[in-house]
């Protein structure tokens, strides 16, 4: 690890790491790029911090959550930096949640004052979701204040810029909350998770322990930073560690990306299942001709997609894992340490024990602790309240099996097993049999009440022809008991997902438990 990434590092605030990015690998050296295609050094970064910063601080109080609605690109890179400089805690909405859910995010954490731009406004066609969050909260419209600066503002900006050190931002513990992000609510209401600025250096610094990122590298990131995956390890690792970064608002875009991907040279790239097999299907053997890390996260990755990238593109897609609780990263493969269909090994820095469940043999909960792990939960129910992670451990609520060499094998959520006849029974078997059987839909199975097993299992599927006996005959073809195989089917043209393209399955179980599903 270079000298921007000891251990004694950590002991600094994210603009801290900004300022010691663009002493160490140039004021001039350009840093980010969206799809305006224009560069930008980290010297026209500061600036707009600065600038910008100080305006958001007129209209805002130190430590105050702030909320930040905007897409991936410059501006929203400028904005949370900007914040950061004048000690405000960013709080990244998740639009995909709607005007309902960003309002119950923002009664969550204390938010009033909500970032945003009419553009992303008018292009993402927010105005119902706007206008209902309107009379709550207050918008700042990035373009009005752009348009407010003066001569004045400006050359305060430069000032300031040339004495970063004696920002608020810099003078920061990096034991202060730095961001505030929200759980996807694939178990319930969502919560606020609170990072430290430890927590996301020290991430980043596990990460570049064994994986190698260079100046000479371009990472392209199309996860929205609402999402710790996209903040943390997509636009905050490449941004402190001098790596070039290209952002795209939308991994939705499934012609466009590997385009992208194809015209920037781009030689990193993050994704989920989902957006992988949806950039896959549209792009050409050729796209991918640069890219030498190709990480896919957030959730489980399909054989399918793993050996679609193998064989069609000739790239190696490196499973990884971790939460938002964890800043999020806690295991990666990688290509001199890789064990397909697992999760990788743990980085470095984390303390982990996997505790007996009742009803299991193979594989235990898993709990972690380490410098990454959160402050602690923003709850509904107590809003604006810290409450701290007990003891300094986190429960991941996974199943988890770690093998011999330290590999981490993802058997399923705790809460996705269903109790059947007395016995636990895994959720994600069903679906695995059935992305076999019809490897082009999307399948969830669901957990619905049984009054004489105690529970049973559902699989809803898009795949429209679906049938119980073809999934049987598979089961018994593969060896697997009848227990484990979904005994209902309900078939619907698109599955809910949230907006990192996983499967609602909250969404999924009230649809199964309509009366005549």
């Amino acid at each position: 690890i270079d000298a921007a990434f000891t251990p004694q590092k950590l002991d600094r605030t994210l603009f801290a790491a900004l300022l010691d990015a663009g002493h160490l690998y140039g004021w001039r050296t350009p840093v980010l790029r969206d799809a305006e295609q224009q560069p930008i050094t980290y010297r026209r970064v500061l600036a707009g911090v600065c600038i910008l910063g100080r305006a958001l601080a007129g209209k805002t109080a130190p430590g105050e959550h702030v909320g930040v609605l905007l897409p991936n690109a410059v501006g929203a890179v400028v904005a949370f930096m900007a914040l950061q400089a004048f000690g405000r805690v960013p709080a990244m909405l998740n639009v995909t949640a709607g005007g309902e859910g960003m309002l119950t995010a923002c009664r969550t954490a204390n938010i009033r004052i909500v970032v945003c731009s009419r553009r992303f406004a008018e292009r993402g066609r927010l105005q119902r979701e706007i206008e209902r969050m309107a009379g709550q909260v207050t918008f700042v419209w990035l373009e009005d204040v752009r348009g407010s600066f003066g001569l004045r503002a400006w050359l305060r900006g430069r000032y300031d810029a040339c004495f970063a050190h004696r920002l608020p931002g810099w003078r920061g513990s990096a034991d202060d909350p730095a961001v505030v992000l929200f759980t996807s609510g694939t178990e319930g209401v969502p919560k606020g998770v609170v990072l430290s600025h430890r927590s996301i250096l020290a991430n980043c610094v596990q990460a570049a322990a064994v994986i190698d990122f260079t100046s000479a590298d371009l990472v392209f990131n199309a996860l929205p930073m609402f999402h710790a995956f996209g903040l943390t390890v997509g636009t905050l690792l490449p941004l402190v560690r001098g790596v070039p970064l290209f952002l795209y608002p939308t991994p939705l875009h499934y012609r466009l990306v590997p385009e992208l991907i194809y015209a920037s040279d781009a030689t990193i790239v993050f994704g989920t299942d989902t957006f992988l097999a949806g950039w896959a299907r549209y792009a050409h053997p050729y796209d991918f001709r640069t890219v030498r890390y190709l990480f896919a996260g957030a959730e489980q990755l399909k054989e399918a997609t793993r050996h679609l990238y193998a064989d069609r593109f000739g790239v190696r897609l490196l499973e990884g894992y971790g939460a938002t609780e964890t800043g999020p990263a806690l295991s990666i493969n990688t290509p001199m340490r890789h064990a397909s269909g697992s999760v990788g090994r743990f980085l470095p820095g984390i303390a982990w024990r996997v505790e007996k469940v009742e009803g299991l043999t193979a594989a235990g909960r898993l709990w972690v602790s380490g410098p990454n792990v959160m402050l602690g939960y923003l709850r509904a129910s107590a809003p604006g309240v810290l409450e701290p992670l007990g003891q300094g451990w986190y429960d991941t609520g996974d199943i988890v099996d770690v093998d011999a060499a330290g590999f981490v094998w993802i058997k399923d959520r705790a809460k996705r097993f269903a109790k059947i006849g007395g016995e636990m029974v895994p959720m994600t078997v069903g679906e695995t049999l059935a992305s076999g059987i019809w490897p082009n839909d999307a399948h969830a199975v669901v957990a619905l009440a049984d009054p004489n097993k105690g529970e049973r299992l559902m699989l809803v599927t898009s795949h429209m022809s679906a049938d119980l006996q073809t999934l049987l005959q598979a089961a018994h073809a593969h060896g697997i008991p009848d227990i484990m195989v979904p005994r209902r089917i309900l078939t619907m043209a698109r599955l809910p997902r949230l907006g990192s393209g996983k499967i609602d399955y909250p969404a999924v179980k009230r649809l199964a438990e309509t009366p005549g599903a």
